[in-house]
């Protein structure tokens, strides 16, 4: 396999390979004229977005600043998804994000990584995994998620946290290394209350 295809393999391979150092640069290009718009400027941000991404959906808005290795050439992102300043994308191969999620501020995706071997890193020799998130979660503001991570549909991550292992649907987990704390269900108090004792308006269910 040739180096762009190794980048997508989850095998070792050379970041620094010319053809796919242009196809980076292309692609940065794109993100640095997103992130020069004026809040003002709706459309040209739209526009930016539906070609810097692989993929993205109806509704879906980014907070400039994003920052992303690859300009979002690989992310993949559904319907409705928000994402707040900030946000960080090591998008050296494919960030799938589904419909309906929120994105908090500094949060970091990393699909993109290094071996631990120093001899390895030596040679500037990288591998990538990519990251799923799935519909309707909240990522929370300064979390980290790390190469080959899945988080299921609903799932809340809260502020501060550290994935480093597959996170199921349907909980919300937080922590360094991030752990599931308890179930989303339709017990009382996720139906009745929206923060601590600041209770929900029953017409909203």
């Amino acid at each position: 396999m040739n180096a762009k295809d190794l980048q997508h393999s989850g095998d070792l391979y050379f970041p620094g390979d010319p053809e796919i150092t242009k196809a980076q640069v292309a692609a940065q290009e794109l993100l640095y004229d997103f992130n020069q718009t004026r809040p003002g400027e709706a459309v040209k941000r739209q526009k930016l977005l539906q070609k810097m991404f692989a993929e993205i959906g109806e509704h879906s808005y980014i907070e400039p600043p994003l920052h992303a290795n690859f300009g979002a050439k690989f992310a993949h992102f559904g319907d409705h998804v928000y994402a707040n300043y900030n946000l960080t994308m090591v998008d050296d191969t494919a960030i799938y994000i589904g419909d309906r999620t929120l994105v908090g501020p500094n949060v970091i995706l990393a699909a993109g990584t290094h071996p631990v071997a120093p001899e390895l890193r030596a040679r500037e020799m990288q591998y990538n995994l990519p990251i799923h998130i799935g519909k309707n979660c909240w990522i929370g503001a300064g979390s980290i998620v790390m190469p080959g991570i899945t988080i299921g549909d609903n799932t809340v991550v809260g502020a501060g946290s550290l994935v480093t292992k597959d996170i199921p649907a349907n909980v919300v987990a937080y922590g360094s290394p991030a752990k599931v704390i308890r179930e989303i269900n339709d017990y009382d108090y996720d139906r009745k209350y929206y923060h601590q004792k600041h209770r929900i308006n029953s017409t909203f269910f």
